[in-house]
């Protein structure tokens, strides 16, 4: 049984000017990121690589129809690598760009064409929450179907992951929580899914623990105070995609897509609406198991009893992102019952991760409880 893969090699640069050198950036690479990134980081080094602006083809949070438009522009000029310099986004869509054969993306999503790797694959982080970049995942909003779809093969891992903390300085405050409330939902739903291991868990826990020590600083000293944790919180971001890109995600996950896909709520902040609703089920369900670790592991950061773990948690969360009803976001109350069969006939990869199997009336009372 396999335990553990990690195939990027994972590289670490003070600036961005030091990776451009070390990597020899050229007129053969694509380099796919945003205008907001190039003109403070790039535009000065003079590199001669094919830029692409991701915003100049939609915005937001990816989708098919926006992955395609990128790629019509990135065919016109022939390339040897992929370099994806942005958030999840970008580096979701840059996954599937370095495969053979790919010219309609949702192709790819429904493995209709051969998933085989062509071009070389580099993935820089620019926010502290997917992990992406370590992970053989992609997804996208296929506007067809009304919901996200995720492409999960080994054959869209990067060739290396770059680690840069100063493209993280000029990430305003929203995107910079939402992401990194993402990476800790990674960190714990990765620890209880059923695929968790010893090794898998040193890194979610890991993670867990760096990304709560920050949360209680920013609490306690305000949003600024996050420029001091940069470095921190990019490699907590990337344990926490080590660990569920080995272990998975679930439900939280889910639950999610539909909310997000429907109303475009950003991903972070759609986890964050469902994360702690989800594991109050799970630990009813079943209260004796791996979530009596991951309990154990919250209480000692949020200082209080394992019975108030989750009560605490979205008290911290709260004083850094408001929690809001999902009617907040346009859900409708007939939404209860679409997206409730939505999940379960879209999501089943996910919902076979969980920490424990919910039903069809235990998913919609999740929604019915936070709309």
């Amino acid at each position: 049984m396999q335990l553990l893969k990690l195939k990027p090699v994972i590289h670490k640069f003070d600036t961005f000017g030091e990776f451009a050198k070390e990597f020899n950036l050229n007129e053969k690479d694509l380099l796919i990121t945003n205008e907001f990134i190039y003109k403070p980081y790039m535009e000065a080094l003079g590199l001669k690589c094919n830029f692409i602006f991701q915003e100049k083809y939609g915005l937001g949070e990816p989708s098919d129809e926006m992955m395609n438009a990128i790629l019509a522009e990135a065919k016109k000029k022939p390339f040897e690598r992929v370099i994806a310099v942005g958030g999840g986004t970008i580096i979701d869509t840059a996954k599937l760009f370095c495969l053979k054969g790919v010219d309609d993306v949702v192709k790819a999503f429904e493995r209709s064409i051969p998933i085989v790797k062509e071009k070389t694959l580099l993935i820089v982080p620019t926010t502290c929450g997917t992990g992406s970049e370590v992970t053989n995942i992609s997804i996208a909003e296929i506007k067809s179907k009304h919901t996200k779809m995720g492409l999960a093969d080994d054959q869209i891992l990067a060739d290396s992951a770059i680690l840069i903390p100063e493209l993280l300085k000029g990430l305003p405050w929203k995107p910079y929580i939402c992401a990194s409330i993402d990476a800790l939902v990674h960190a714990t739903e990765s620890f209880v899914s059923p695929k968790a291991n010893y090794y898998t868990r040193v890194f979610s826990k890991s993670a867990a623990e760096m990304i709560l020590k920050v949360f209680k600083i920013l609490a306690k000293d305000g949003q600024e105070a996050r420029h001091k944790f940069h470095e921190e919180m990019l490699v907590a971001s990337n344990f926490a995609g080590i660990a569920f890109g080995n272990a998975g995600v679930g439900a939280v996950h889910a639950l999610s897509y539909p909310l997000g896909g429907t109303y475009h709520v950003p991903h972070g902040e759609s986890n964050y609406q469902l994360y702690t609703a989800v594991f109050d089920v799970y630990l009813a369900k079943q209260p004796k198991g791996s979530i009596e670790g991951l309990n154990r592991i919250l209480a000692d950061n949020l200082g209080c009893s394992t019975d108030k773990v989750y009560v605490e948690l979205d008290n911290l969360l709260s004083k850094l992102l408001a929690k809001n009803k999902l009617r907040t976001y346009g859900m409708t109350e007939a939404d209860i019952d679409g997206f409730s069969d939505n999940v379960l006939k879209t999501q089943q990869r996910l919902l076979n991760n969980n920490y424990v199997p919910l039903s069809r009336e235990e998913i919609r009372g999740i929604y019915q409880r936070l709309w």
